[in-house]
């Protein structure tokens, strides 16, 4: 049964979208200064003029170096359908060299219809490889190694990335290698015999920039005026949307996904989750549908266990901040009972707490590793002279105390008004350091 709501169609249609890397990134196909023309360029060079090459795509993950590399394949096996072969290695799966070999073995076979021995030793394997190149070349045929993690094959006595380009040195042979790695040195993690094989190309995959951002928001959101929806809806749906895209709330939204995390991956999280939030019954994109998504993806379980701490728990927290606040050097169990009393004492607050129950619920932060002890260093003192330390900032600690269910109201004001004067003594110091120098 087909769907009839106009919004569900959208909503199937846009997800199909974030979820497909070749229409995310064709985005950034069309400019010659692109790394998918640059590799492109290069791979169809390697084809046409029957050459072979070497090629490294360096950059973050989840900056989109795979699906670049397979919107590149899926546009040349069009272009040259009969003149490509590719082979697919990972480093997490194939970096032991004798079960590279047998795989590389085990894809050509399968390209060509040949008999795959699985009892071939690694020597057999190797034969077979450097005479498949061999044969592919006299047929102007291209065999394109992908090696995934590249990186790892370049661990131990590289041995299969030895005998591959060693291979690409004769002049029957037609291939390429594409290797992919997040780390940028991974050229130089290559012995000396193989690196002199290497072409020592490299296309840096970086983080997108804001305005790229917003430019794949709009291709991948954006309703397209030729499809089975209604016109009318596609054109408020479009309409609506811009309206958002433009809105200074929606920057500010927007600042924050980039600011948190500024890779591909990320932001099409960030849009799969919105659309997840939009309601079928108005139809359309809201700006809470957005706000919404940041809130889900930005989830920190740092403050999953501020909310579930106790009354006490949260005084202990609240207590050393005051205290690093200060500066204050020494900070143990007994200089935080002293910190407690003083709390207690200046708000009269009827929660007080015996010694020894102050202690397990010390003990429990310690467990939930909220805070932790500053060093290996008295291992044989008892716990109330250790010295610690807080694993959480203000912020988190903030943002703890005003999503906890019973947290005490003085609580967050009092931290605000530590870290305001805290802030006003480090502006105080600063002018008096800058009059110095002037």
């Amino acid at each position: 049964m087909g769907l009839k709501n106009p919004a569900e169609m959208a909503v199937t249609l846009l997800r199909s979208r974030l979820c497909n890397p070749n229409f995310v990134f064709s985005l950034f196909s069309d400019s010659p200064d692109s790394n998918y023309s640059k590799l492109k360029y290069i791979i169809s060079s390697s084809v046409t003029e029957a050459c072979n090459n070497s090629v490294l795509l360096l950059g973050p993950r989840g900056c989109g170096k795979i699906p670049v590399l397979e919107l590149v394949l899926a546009d040349l096996l069009k272009e040259f359908p009969d003149m490509i072969s590719v082979v697919k290695l990972n480093g997490l799966l194939h970096s032991d060299d004798n079960c590279a070999l047998k795989e590389i073995a085990r894809q050509l076979c399968m390209e060509h219809q040949l008999v795959f021995s699985k009892m071939a030793s690694s020597d057999d394997n190797s034969q077979f490889m450097i005479a498949m190149l061999r044969e592919c070349g006299l047929a102007h045929k291209t065999v394109l190694f992908v090696l995934d993690e590249f990186d790892l094959f370049a661990q131990g006595k590289q041995r299969l990335l030895y005998s591959l380009l060693d291979a690409m040195q004769s002049v029957t042979s037609q291939a390429v290698v594409v290797g992919v790695s997040c780390r940028l040195d991974a050229d130089q993690l290559l012995e000396k015999r193989v690196r002199s094989r290497f072409s020592h190309r490299k296309l840096l995959f970086l983080p997108p920039v804001r305005q790229d951002l917003q430019r794949l928001v709009e291709h991948c959101l954006l309703l397209p005026t030729e499809s089975d929806l209604p016109c009318e809806y596609v054109a408020e749906f479009n309409s609506k949307l811009s309206n958002i895209l433009a809105d200074k709330r929606f920057t500010e939204i927007l600042d924050l996904v980039f600011n948190t995390d500024s890779t591909f991956n990320h932001l099409l999280r960030f849009l799969f989750s919105a659309l997840s939030h939009m309601d079928f019954k108005p139809g359309y994109l809201s700006l809470e549908n957005f706000k919404a998504a940041v809130s889900r993806i930005q989830r920190h379980p740092k403050l999953e266990c501020i909310k579930d701490c106790s009354i006490l728990e949260l005084y202990i927290l609240v207590c050393m901040k005051r205290m690093e606040v200060r500066e204050q050097e020494v900070c143990n169990f007994n200089s935080i009972m002293k910190e407690y009393k003083s709390i207690h004492d200046s708000f009269q607050t009827s929660d007080y707490y015996a010694r020894g129950v102050c202690r397990r619920a010390f003990e429990h932060l310690l467990q939930r590793e909220l805070i932790t002890f500053l060093d290996n260093r008295g291992q044989g003192l008892s716990i109330e002279y250790r010295q610690v330390k807080l694993l959480i900032s203000w912020h988190e600690l903030h943002q703890g105390l005003k999503s906890h269910h019973s947290c005490p109201s003085f609580f967050s004001l009092d931290l605000a008004i530590h870290l305001l004067n805290y802030k006003m003594l480090l502006q105080a110091i600063l002018h008096k350091l800058m009059d110095r120098e002037g």
